[in-house]
């Protein structure tokens, strides 16, 4: 049986070592697959933990397969599928989130997809991480994707219950996710009220751009921090992309520290 092996036992053990974890995505329409390797090495060198590749749209067939390749053959990191649609399916990745959107209007998004890729998921092989997804404010462009009926940033409760309500549904990783490109990521009392009740690690995705951010979610309570955007704004400056990757691994692990 393919369930909660060796990715999602690595997610943990990281998470017992650092306190908090970063993984570098990639959004394969964004940059080269070349380019995604350069990076990916550059993720590993300074601590990152996993790469998760995807997005909410263009994320699928030859140019997914040759970025994951690309990041296999320049680094040793987990390549766990972040999907957008059922097209975000490949062979080469090591583990997928399995995931439901929470707040999502349409049952495409809660249980079709989930449906539709089962059978293929299994074909393949992946490691699946069941993860429930819940979308805030602003969502961009993964809210306008999938419907979302996003949580105001000012109720950091029904972010806390809506992971909660994933764990109870089988979820092994939650996420609050503020969509790729956000200004900021999930308010600080939200990561804290949801760290609160939830028993399974937290994934903080969307708007994490600098260090400070990094610190903050970390200190809050955050178990993994997604970083995309701030690589993506620092275009093909290998060193720049370097410098900031450090900064944010090293503040992640000062605020959990600091707990």
């Amino acid at each position: 049986m393919i369930f909660l092996k060796g990715v999602y036992n690595k997610i943990l053990s990281s998470i017992k070592e650092v306190g908090c974890c970063i993984f570098l995505v990639i959004d394969p329409p964004n940059q080269s697959p070349e380019e995604a390797g350069k990076i990916a090495k550059i993720a590993e060198d300074n601590g990152v933990k996993a790469v998760a590749v995807g997005g909410s749209v263009g994320a699928q067939g030859e140019l997914l397969d040759k970025t994951i390749l690309e990041i296999k053959n320049n680094s040793s990191l987990p390549v766990i599928l972040f999907p957008g649609n059922i097209a975000t399916l490949s062979k080469y990745a090591d583990a997928i989130y399995f995931m439901y959107m929470m707040n999502s209007l349409d049952p495409y998004y809660i249980t079709g997809a989930q449906i539709a890729s089962a059978m293929p998921i299994k074909k393949i092989g992946l490691e699946v991480i069941p993860t429930c997804y819940t979308i805030i404010e602003p969502g961009r462009a993964v809210g306008f994707i999938g419907r979302a009926q996003k949580v105001p940033r000012d109720l950091p409760y029904l972010g806390a219950i809506s992971c909660l309500a994933g764990q109870y549904m089988g979820a092994k990783l939650a996420i609050l996710e503020s969509g790729g490109g956000a200004e900021s990521p999930a308010p600080v009392e939200m990561i804290k009220q949801t760290k609160q009740v939830i028993d399974i690690p937290l994934i903080v995705a969307g708007g994490v751009r600098n260090d400070k951010f990094a610190y903050e979610c970390a200190k809050a309570g955050a178990d993994i921090l997604h970083i995309g955007t701030v690589v993506e704004e620092s275009s093909k400056d290998f060193k720049k992309i370097d410098e900031k990757i450090s900064k944010i691994v090293r503040s992640a692990e000062k605020g959990a520290k600091e707990r």
